[in-house]
Parts: C-alpha cells; structure tokens; sequence
C-alpha cells in the first residue's frame, strides 16, 4: 500500500531548497538548510541560476561565454553539494538553469513538488535584505506555495549549529 505522498510525486521528507549564488548570505542558508535536513530527517537541493549575458555581438563568442559559465556553475554546484554530504550524510538534489533567478527559482517551486522549504541568507550589511528576499516576501509572495525560512547572514556557523 502506497502512501499519498509517494503517489503524488511529494517526497515523504522535507525537502529544503538553498539557491546558491556569488553572496557571502547563502553559506548561512547553506549551513542551515543542512542543519535542519539532518536532524529531521530531510534531504537539501540546491539551485543556481546562470543569468544570461550581456555579450550578444558574436554569436560564436557569446556560445563560448555561455559554456564556460555553465562548466563554471557546475563545478561550484559540485563543490557545494560535497559540502551538503559531509554536513547530512546525503547528496542534495541539484538544479541548474539559465534566466532571471526569481523567475527560476519560482518555476522550480511549481514544478518540484517534493520542495517545502525555501531557505534564504539575509544580507548582514546594508539596508535591504537583498533583491529575491525583497521580492519574495514582497510581490512575489502570492506566487509562492511553500515558506520561506530567512537565515541571518551575520550569524556565525555555532549560532546556526545551535538553531538546526
């Protein structure tokens, strides 16, 4: 007998997604997301959004461009998901996509239905907590279908340790 999570394609654990990305703040949400994963029996994915370049004049330049960025964001995805592994004891689901990340993320949110927790690092300097935190808990909220956890980003890895 199958459950309704197992027929409906949702995972039967959490699964917290982590967008991974050039900022200081996503190695709190990374660190985090791990945490939480590991103690409640849950698994962590990642995403990183490659945005398109602003390099358009040669094509056969740009296609150069375009496939160093992506060999580029994939071995940083790889490098992070090893990360993932000896926080959790499991390999992350990995996502990588070309676009505006916003948009990216929200689509992986509506096509991904095992994902029920998106994990954000909060700037820990400055005024705003960063552009996706500002959408997101903004006008982008209604388009959401699962919480958002936002990690301070000043926190360091014991005050996360002692949160997870």
């Amino acid at each position: 007998m199958s459950s309704d999570s197992q027929t409906s394609g949702v995972s039967p654990y959490r699964i917290f997604l982590v967008v991974v990305d050039d900022s200081e703040e996503y190695r709190a949400a990374l660190r985090f997301a791990c945490r939480r994963a590991e103690h409640t029996g849950g698994r962590v994915a990642l995403l990183h959004v490659i945005e398109p370049s602003d390099f358009q004049h040669w094509m056969a330049v740009e296609e150069t461009i375009r496939e160093q960025r992506r060999h580029e964001a994939e071995q940083l995805l790889q490098r992070v998901a090893k990360e993932v592994n000896a926080l959790t004891g499991t390999m992350p689901a990995l996502h990588l996509r070309e676009g505006q990340p916003r948009e990216e993320l929200l689509q992986l949110i509506e096509e991904e239905p095992s994902i029920s927790i998106l994990v954000l690092g909060a700037k820990s300097a400055g005024d705003t907590p960063g552009p996706l935190i500002q959408y997101l808990t903004g006008k982008g909220a209604r388009r959401l279908r699962i919480p958002i956890t936002i990690v301070p980003g000043g926190l360091t890895i014991e005050e996360i340790d002692d949160l997870g």
